[in-house]
């Protein structure tokens, strides 16, 4: 699931302002807390106390929560075993720590403690409950229970967690929603594939550990979301980049289909280039792996210290970490199962933003000239490259920047997108598509810096959860948080009924079947309706554009 192109680190100004507000605002990062009594619920495993927070509507807060046992020793590789039980009430008010992960991506600010293998672990955001509400105490009734957005970080399925301040429930939650985070085994960790782990395996699978990990924590939230006010039969699944490919596999899913009320796909999806590959060409990618570090058998790669699989991981030429169809949790590519019509018929709201890639993908260090931008359409395309230039077509040096972005962003996630938007469309279930075109600001550190040319990869993180000020490296405006309570007004409309709209917010209209008529909403301070004439272009480009 990774790509040259993937999740786009920010520049050394944006390192540098993040380090700085990090150690400045330290003192500041712990929410402002009510004095009375800790929230007490009884979950699997036993009662958590959580924390009431103020700063708005109250809110309950629960961090910390194991959803699995801690996939230590002899369960490395194995599907998640239910949590061991512990007595007393267990403190949920800090953030478990995060799977064991490289520091690749300078825009993830963390608010865990640090790495570990322990680490299946899930936080909860609810409007307050009773203080000191223990299990013998009943949860809220049928009637008033609340919806529920269970929400899986990207990250290329090899950083990233729940406990990331873009993922923050706190915003959403004051809008009447349960909204729950979750870590997932990353990189070799959680998606090593090997005959051995095969053969050993009672459903005869392996490589989708961390997948399994979204499913358990999922199954999780269904059992125990009444105790937080929500209601088990309306959990939405969300997420954005490897969290958005991970959604689009859990609706296709045997193990999760069946669990879900409407989805929610952020720049991704586990179909075209990103599309799972059979198990044996994932196992023999491992077995050469296992032997590049010398371990023989499973009892050696069980037994190696976290931080030696870690460094191995990271040297690893081709060690690829993405879904595998393994013939449990995923029987068949997702683009196949939604085209049959055996994906969950949900409602989705999906979409991407207008550069998930920059041209320098295509033009790399090539100024943008229409000889580049040829010249690079031959270079990725080969003898496809006439046949998409006709598709994207610069008729001079004026139009190549938008063109080769169009080629790259499409190439890289837009299309794959799309792909997942028109199978469920099909399907008939209510589906809705943006483009999200809101540009950042320039950071607050170096108001000289330049914006973006559009909206790049992982932006409308902030705007879509409500949480532009857990971001302070942007100089944020009054239209930006304009975009956001727009943008998280649909989110939590759509999280609530299934339809994104509702009052005071431009009318979004479903997909219909005649393709000539599908609208799309462009999210921005001019949010609005509008043709999609790329639906055709996309159908045309679907089987050329696979950029090498």
């Amino acid at each position: 699931m990774t790509s040259a192109g993937y999740h786009r680190r920010v520049g050394s100004v944006a390192r540098r302002a993040i380090a700085a507000w990090m150690l400045a605002a330290a003192p500041l990062a712990a929410p402002a807390r009510a004095a009375d009594a800790s929230p007490v619920v009884s979950v699997d495993g036993g009662r958590v106390a959580g924390s009431t927070e103020a700063g708005g509507a109250p809110l309950s807060v629960f961090r910390g929560i194991p959803f699995a046992a801690a996939p230590v020793g002899a369960l490395r590789w194995r599907a998640p075993q239910p949590v061991a039980r512990w007595h007393g009430i267990r403190p949920a008010t800090a953030f478990g720590a995060r799977c064991m992960q490289q520091p690749l991506f300078s825009d993830m600010m963390f608010r865990s403690p640090g790495i570990s293998e322990d680490c299946l672990y899930l936080n909860v955001w609810s409007p307050a409950m009773p203080a000191g509400r223990t299990a013998a105490m009943p949860a809220r009734r049928t009637a008033a229970r609340l919806p529920v957005l269970v929400y899986i970080h990207g990250g290329g399925c090899v950083a990233g967690d729940g406990s990331e301040r873009r993922y923050d429930g706190a915003a959403l939650a004051r809008r009447g929603i349960v909204v729950v985070t979750l870590n997932y085994r990353l990189g070799a960790f959680g998606f090593l594939a090997h005959p051995a782990l095969t053969a050993e395996s009672p459903h005869h699978a392996s490589g989708n550990y961390g997948l399994l990990d979204q499913v358990a924590a999922l199954d999780w939230v269904k059992r125990n979301v009444a105790a937080f006010g929500g209601d088990p039969a309306r959990i939405t699944i969300g997420g954005e980049s490897a969290g958005s490919m991970s959604v689009s596999v859990l609706m296709a899913s045997p193990l999760s289909r069946g669990s879900i009320a409407g989805a929610i796909g952020e720049s991704g999806a586990a179909m075209q280039k990103h599309s799972p590959q059979p198990l044996a060409a994932f196992e023999a990618k491992g077995t050469a792996f296992a032997a590049a570090i010398g371990a023989n058998d499973l009892a050696a790669l069980r037994a190696l210290p976290a931080d030696r699989l870690l460094a191995a991981q990271a040297a690893a030429a081709d060690l690829p970490a993405r879904p595998v169809v393994d013939g449990y949790l995923l029987t068949e590519a997702p683009a196949v199962t939604f085209a049959a019509g055996r994906a969950a018929h949900v409602p989705l709201l999906v979409g991407s933003n207008s550069q998930e890639a920059p041209a320098a993908a295509l033009l790399g260090e090539a100024a943008p000239t229409l000889a580049a931008y040829r010249a690079g359409l031959a270079r990725r395309l080969g003898t496809g490259a006439d046949a998409v230039f006709a598709l994207y077509p610069a008729r001079s040096d004026a139009d190549v920047l938008a063109m080769a972005t169009a080629v790259a962003s499409d190439d890289f996630l837009a299309l794959p997108t799309w792909k997942w938007f028109d199978l469920q469309r099909r399907s008939g279930a209510p589906t809705y598509l943006y483009n999200y075109e809101r540009v950042r600001p320039r950071f607050l550190a170096d108001p000289g810096s330049r914006a973006a040319w559009g909206a790049v990869h992982s932006a409308e993180i902030e705007y879509a959860l409500g949480n532009l000020d857990t971001n302070p490296i942007y100089a944020w405006t009054a239209a930006d948080r304009q975009v956001s309570a727009t943008m998280s007004g649909y989110w939590a409309n759509f999280v609530a009924t299934g339809d994104p709209n509702g009052a005071g917010l431009p009318v979004w209209p479903r997909a219909t079947a005649d393709e000539g008529a599908i609208r799309r909403q462009i999210i921005d301070v001019d949010t609005r309706s509008a043709p999609f004439p790329e639906q055709r272009r996309y159908v045309a480009a679907e089987p050329l554009l696979v950029l090498r």
